[in-house]
């Protein structure tokens, strides 16, 4: 499953639109693969264009990424061994797309197909293998004998991407963000040691309490009102000095009958 700490959240969301796209859309002769541990690391297996010394080659790359993509251009390098004037010997790649004319709105698409491009049309003026880019100037049968050799020994067929592994990839990327933006609201809300509140719910005095039947059915039963607070204070006192009079009348007609069996 895919982290991704590498790359901000807005530009995780574009880069796998753009990767899924790529998936379902391949460009000619370009098949895209991700790593599930850091979308900043996009590999491609280029197939070399007919016509070319890289004819029947397949040639595997990588994009790397940094943070403030897509502001700055991405990195790239070959890591199958190519005998090419842009491409250094560590397979490191020189193109103008990547140096002083990227364009922050240019997508990884156009980066393959550029790169690709590279292997139709080299250029020795900015060469990164002077070797190979001196021997295009100057004797290009020599230089197509070489490339071609390189392409035979090390070019071979790789293994296949998985099918459908960027699908699953940027599936399980978008739950990841949606996960994470869950919970960073959570904690948002409540923080850490953060009370939360206390809801106190009184009965309601003519609340009615469920009570099962013989037949089984459950039936309302209305319960008297109870009485709390300060209602329940105040009859409280009301009864007692009911019983208080009640208690001095008695005390008086019991005065008045002593009174009159003395007469």
């Amino acid at each position: 499953m895919a982290t991704n700490e590498n790359l901000p959240p807005n530009v995780i969301k574009q880069l796998a639109k753009e990767l899924k796209n790529l998936d379902e859309s391949p460009p000619e002769g370009i098949k895209v693969g991700v790593n599930d541990d850091d979308f900043s690391i996009i590999y491609a297996d280029i197939e070399g264009p007919a016509g070319t010394p890289y004819e029947n080659g397949v040639f595997r790359m990588k994009l790397l990424l940094s943070r403030d993509f897509p502001h700055s251009p991405p990195k790239g390098y070959f890591l199958t061994k190519i005998f090419h004037p842009n491409i250094a010997m560590n397979g490191e790649i020189c193109v103008n797309t990547l140096k002083k004319d990227w364009n922050p709105s240019l997508g990884l698409r156009h980066i393959l197909i550029v790169v690709r491009c590279l292997l139709i049309e080299p250029f020795p003026e900015s060469a990164l293998n002077e070797q190979a880019g001196k021997m295009l100037l100057e004797n290009y049968e020599e230089y197509a004998k070489h490339a071609r050799l390189y392409t035979g020994i090390h070019a071979k067929p790789k293994p296949k991407f998985k099918t459908g592994a960027i699908s699953e990839s940027t599936t399980a990327l978008n739950v990841d963000q949606t996960n994470s933006s869950a919970l960073n609201a959570d904690q948002k809300i409540t923080a850490p040691g953060a009370a939360l509140p206390v809801i106190s719910v009184s009965p309601s005095p003519l609340a009615p309490i469920t009570v099962m039947r013989g037949n089984g059915q459950d039936q309302p039963a209305v319960v008297a009102p109870v009485e709390t607070g300060v209602a329940a204070t105040t009859t409280t006192l009301r009864k007692e000095g009911g019983l208080a009079k009640a208690q001095a009348d008695k005390k008086k007609i019991d005065a008045r009958k002593k009174s009159l069996k003395r007469l």
